[in-house]
């Protein structure tokens, strides 16, 4: 907590508004007192932000809200809490603000921001080549600088006037950071044991709409492999959700939630079934073929159907330019779908050995091998201070 206090280093105002935000939060948190020791932080985050010295405005979870239907019962407590984010910004005057990911909260804040005298810098660029790529033009028209994660990204914002930099995709941090056999040996799973990691969101919606889905897998799965085990990664605030819903599972399910335990268990993981979204780039860094299911609210779906322009929402399919990762999306989200494939994983086979081989390419492409994403994103925007 010391750096909150430092006096003369740059007063930053950072932005998350759900876990991966957070995580992307934490890592910039840390290289930014890497570069200037006396940084000190305001602003918005969870608890990896909160561990890096932030002391948080209010909780972040209120705003890890997603979908048109479940989002709308939420709209007056997040336009409150846009203001007050806003509001705040002004009062303390930070020689930045870092909104991250959260588009829909980040850039309400933005433009309530535009013409203050303060640089407004957003993390995540926006996926304006999935659907609306008219939104480059718009955000253009407030924010400062962008920190994009893909290396496709730029050109997209570069051609409205907004200064974008790819800087890497974060995850890339964590390729050799699992310990699998301390995992197993913690556990007691032997080496010729199958694990089967199973990762069903970080929002409450998420794993209540998934984990029926899942049970139908894993119940098939037990019948062929009665001495599997299941190790389910998850995040802090719907840990308790998760380890309710899946008091009952076959296969004996070991529930983590620390970011170690979760690094742990990809490293131990024979292959995983996993939501749509970061998670699927974090199982491909750590080698671990997966395989991606994701439903949302019948009529958030019927939207996105019609508003996305691509055919693939997993980024290393995306990267690459191939579907080399399976996706059973919407109404193809059922358990008959998923089975054959999560087979096919867990039996060693080529599929497996052609997904891993794919890891390696998407991960070169994304920045793996060069400075941490981090540490760029964090010079980028200390230069931006500095000129000021």
């Amino acid at each position: 907590m010391a750096s909150e206090n430092a006096p003369n280093g740059p007063k930053i105002m950072l932005v998350a508004g759900e876990a991966s935000g957070d995580q992307l939060g934490g890592r910039l948190m840390a290289a930014i007192k890497q570069l200037e020791p006396n940084a000190r932080f305001i602003g918005v985050g969870g608890p990896r932000m909160e561990s890096e010295g932030l002391k948080s405005l209010f909780p972040m979870n209120e705003m890890s809200v997603m979908g048109l239907a479940e989002v709308i019962p939420h709209i007056p407590h997040l336009l409150k809490r846009i203001s007050q984010t806003a509001d705040y910004a002004k009062s303390e005057r930070p020689d930045a603000v870092v909104t991250i990911d959260a588009p829909d909260f980040s850039f309400r804040v933005g433009k309530k921001l535009k013409g203050k005298g303060i640089p407004l810098i957003h993390y995540v660029a926006p996926s304006v080549w999935a659907w609306r790529e008219g939104r480059a033009k718009k955000i253009a028209g407030f924010l400062d600088h962008l920190l994009a994660l893909l290396p496709f990204e730029p050109p997209y914002f570069e051609k409205e006037g907004l200064p974008t930099t790819f800087i890497g995709h974060s995850a890339v941090e964590e390729r050799h950071d699992g310990d699998g056999e301390r995992f197993r040996v913690q556990h007691a799973i032997s080496a010729d044991k199958k694990l089967l990691a199973i990762l069903p969101g970080s929002r409450n919606s998420e794993v209540k709409r998934l984990l029926p889905v899942f049970r139908e897998v894993i119940d098939a799965i037990a019948e062929k492999y009665p001495d599997a085990r299941i190790v389910v990664p998850t995040v802090s605030k719907v840990a308790d959700t998760v380890r309710a819903e899946m008091a009952s599972w076959p296969l004996d399910p070991i529930v983590v939630a620390t970011d170690q335990e979760r690094h742990d268990a990809f490293a131990a993981a024979n292959c995983a079934l996993a939501a749509s979204g970061t998670v699927s780039l974090e199982l491909a860094i750590a080698g671990v073929p997966h395989v991606i299911a994701y439903q949302v609210n019948a009529v958030t779906g019927w939207i996105a159907k019609r508003l996305i322009k691509i055919d693939t929402v997993t980024i290393v399919n995306l990267v690459l330019k191939r579907k080399l990762i399976p996706e059973f999306l919407q109404e193809n989200c059922k358990a008959a779908n998923i089975i054959p494939l999560l087979d096919e994983l867990l039996a060693e086979g080529p599929v497996r050995s052609d997904q891993k081989a794919g890891f390696d390419d998407a991960c070169t492409m994304l920045g793996f091998g060069d400075r941490a994403p981090s540490e760029k994103a964090a010079e980028q925007i200390l230069k931006i201070i500095a000129k000021k």
